[in-house]
């Protein structure tokens, strides 16, 4: 199957190609998938052996599909740019001061890393969404009340600017199918007052890892990986119960503020701790409206704050400096030349 699997990696050209392969050998019906489920058959005494194997060629293979993709999104964006008639990119800039990146896009690309060496499939929804997409599909209905805690802002058709990257969870969940480690990084809208820690837009990344067997251990475990990665160092972190419509049981998990040291500032409300990471195991509604059958599989989903993860990272006090435009906010940690 190995060399199947490097001859039709070569046919994918097109992101048509990577949804079409994905669904052949990945997919709840693949090819890898039937053996991975072909090991029950399997005499015990090999079973181990073969599944590591077959385990392996699983994790390779995303790792290949992953990196085809992200050639193939920078190569369209290329020849997107270069059929632009008001932009010549053969003609060098020589007058013009550079720019460098937004500290946010410094942290996505972070854990977007971060998360591809692990295997996840790295996906970018839609910042507008159906009224199902953003709640009904993630446990929130009509009535619920948390609809009142996430007012946002509706278009005329219908459609919302989506409260949280969880409005991708439900496409994630019909598109890769019951068994599958994915991330969608990206902004999000609330109708809300702002304050030194609150916005009415900024940045999350929604994660989902769907299988047999899954549970909080491997949801502590990818969180705690994660933190240590991008902050490069230990850091205190508390897990405590919460209440969130789409997982059950859900949990938050906080940051010890890096600014007071946990001794209370504005930017933690004087608690010591910085709410960063809703989480838990999949609310089973959740999985029925993605099509998966709850008893077979479990999985575990978070919605990480990218934009509190940057001011945590750089020491920014203030949440409304990153859209404040202040090109000397920005470039203290990307510096323009």
């Amino acid at each position: 199957m190995e060399k199947t699997i490097e001859q039709e990696l070569k046919k994918v050209k097109t992101e048509a190609d990577v949804a079409a392969f994905h669904q052949r050998f990945l997919g709840k019906s693949g090819e890898i998938t039937a053996l991975l489920q072909g090991l029950r058959n399997v005499d015990p005494a090999k079973r181990a052996e073969m599944g590591a194997k077959y385990n392996e060629l699983k994790k390779s293979t995303e790792e290949k599909l992953f990196k085809l993709q992200s050639e193939i999104r920078e190569k369209a964006a290329t020849e997107k740019l270069m059929q632009d008639p008001l932009v010549d990119i053969t003609i060098p800039d020589t007058k013009s001061r550079r720019g460098g990146l937004h500290p946010i896009s410094i942290v996505i690309r972070e854990v977007e890393d971060v998360f591809a060496n692990m295997g996840f499939i790295i996906e970018d929804g839609n910042e507008i969404a159906t009224e199902f997409e953003n709640f009904t599909s993630v446990n929130v209905p009509a009535s619920h009340p948390a609809r009142d805690m996430q007012d946002t802002f509706w278009l005329s058709d219908g459609r919302v600017l989506r409260t949280h990257t969880s409005a991708w969870q439900n496409y994630m969940l019909k598109k890769y199918g019951p068994e599958f480690k994915a991330i969608c990084p990206g902004r999000v809208f609330r109708n809300e007052s702002t304050d030194a820690s609150h916005d009415n837009t900024f940045f999350q990344v929604e994660g989902m890892m769907v299988g047999k067997d899954v549970s909080v251990a491997n949801l502590i475990y990818f969180m705690k990986e994660v933190l240590t990665a991008i902050f490069k160092k230990d850091i205190k972190v508390r897990l405590r119960p919460g209440y969130f419509p789409f997982v059950e049981p859900g949990f938050e998990l906080d940051l010890n503020c890096l600014f007071c040291g946990g001794s209370g500032c504005p930017t933690c409300k004087h608690s010591g701790w910085i709410e960063l990471i809703p989480c838990g195991l999949v609310h089973p509604k959740v999985l029925e409206h993605g099509e998966i059958d709850t008893t077979k599989y479990s999985g575990f989903a978070f919605g990480l704050g990218l934009t509190r993860l940057a001011m945590m990272k750089y020491g920014i006090r203030d949440i409304r400096y990153f859209n404040s435009g202040d090109v000397r906010v920005l470039e203290q940690f990307t510096p323009v030349v």
